[in-house]
């Protein structure tokens, strides 16, 4: 299981990027303080750190220019999020020894599969690129949906939503959880968009008398059958 460390001060963005983070399985740690981040990573270190430009305590920036002058952090991956779009301020920030920047508001989405991305090159170990549930399998790299032995096309939407359902058998996700998880939540659609692409999806992976992996929960939303995903 991947470990995630955030730092960052503004409380409703941490709790967003923590609840999607662990919706694809990660270990989350978060702190909103640069001095309280610098204190942990001595303690123990995460697979990434997701670092915040402007900290209380200890600035963002100023935190990752000692970690790099640190030999046991010199190669974490750091991405840095920052509300700093100019093309200067990218700079500082990679030249301070940041692997990406992210610029605020970001899409969601966009933030994991940066994720994804840098640990796929630091730590190829901790992420998996292939989701198998039952007999259907999802391979994150080539964007490819098989389900036995037929190859099943998917919409770029369907795939997102596939592989959010995938990486958490069991869990119920709300209509707007499902937007915010694979929209972004700085996508504004009508919940009823869900129930369009589920029927899309579910029409694309049931085939015949096919059993269908995806359990809608009157009420709640929908999940991914934990039963199916264990047979």
């Amino acid at each position: 299981m991947p470990k995630v460390l955030i730092v960052e001060d503004e409380e409703p963005l941490a709790l967003l990027l923590r609840y999607n983070l662990e919706a694809e399985g990660y270990a989350v740690d978060t702190c909103m303080r640069g001095d309280e981040a610098e204190i942990r990573l001595r303690e123990g270190l995460p697979d990434l750190l997701v670092l915040d430009w402007m900290l209380p305590g200890l600035s963002g920036i100023e935190l990752c220019r000692r970690l790099r002058a640190r030999p046991q952090t010199e190669h974490l991956p750091v991405i840095m999020l920052t509300a700093r779009g100019e093309e200067t301020e990218r700079i500082r920030g990679l030249a301070t020894g940041a692997d990406d920047y992210v610029v605020k508001p970001f899409s969601v989405p966009e933030l994991m599969a940066r994720i994804r991305a840098i640990l796929r090159r630091s730590k190829p170990a901790v992420v998996s690129t292939i989701l198998s549930a039952g007999d259907i399998e999802l391979d994150r790299t080539t964007h490819r949906v098989r389900r036995s032995s037929r190859e099943i096309h998917l919409g770029p939407t369907e795939f997102r939503l596939l592989e959010f359902l995938m990486q958490s058998p069991g869990r119920v996700f709300s209509r707007e959880q499902l937007l915010d998880g694979v929209w972004g939540h700085d996508v504004y659609v009508d919940e009823r968009t869900v129930d369009v692409h589920i029927g899309r999806l579910r029409k694309a992976i049931n085939r015949g008398k096919a059993r269908d992996p995806i359990r809608t929960v009157r009420g709640a939303g929908y999940a991914f059958n934990d039963q199916f995903a264990s047979a």
